[in-house]
């Protein structure tokens, strides 16, 4: 089965699970994803992630869901900003903010994926990929 856009569905699943409180979630892996995955976990969005080798040629990201006390997520929404049919872009001096900084836009820069926040102290722009909080 072909994605169109395979970020999208990342985030899709994600939410699914969350809604229906599962421990994790299984995601096709590509380097892109895991680059998200370990932010949500630097970030605290997420427990831990880990790539498994399947029987199949194509990996997969297992992505432990973090819950707080009476199973509260600690991850409460996503939105993908920039999409195969739109693509966002911003400069350095227009990195969007989440929530007043409560939240995190994920952005894939020249020098890698990273926060707003990183790629503001490092006066990079990039594309939007989505947001988090």
């Amino acid at each position: 089965m072909t994605l169109t856009d395979p970020i999208s569905d990342m985030l899709t699943r994600m939410r699914n699970a969350i809604v229906s409180r599962h421990e994790f979630v299984l995601v096709p892996a590509s380097r892109t994803k895991i680059s998200i995955a370990k932010i949500l976990k630097e970030e605290g969005f997420i427990k831990d992630y880990e790539v498994l080798k399947g029987n199949t040629p194509q990996r997969v990201i297992k992505i432990h869901l973090s819950y707080g006390n009476k199973k509260q997520p600690a991850l409460s929404g996503m939105q993908r900003v920039s999409k195969p049919g739109l693509r966002v872009y911003c400069q350095k001096g227009e990195i969007p903010r989440v929530y007043g900084g409560l939240g995190i836009a994920v952005i894939s820069t020249s020098q890698g994926v990273m926060t707003g926040q990183q790629a503001w102290k490092k006066g990079l722009g990039g594309e939007v990929l989505c947001y988090v909080w």
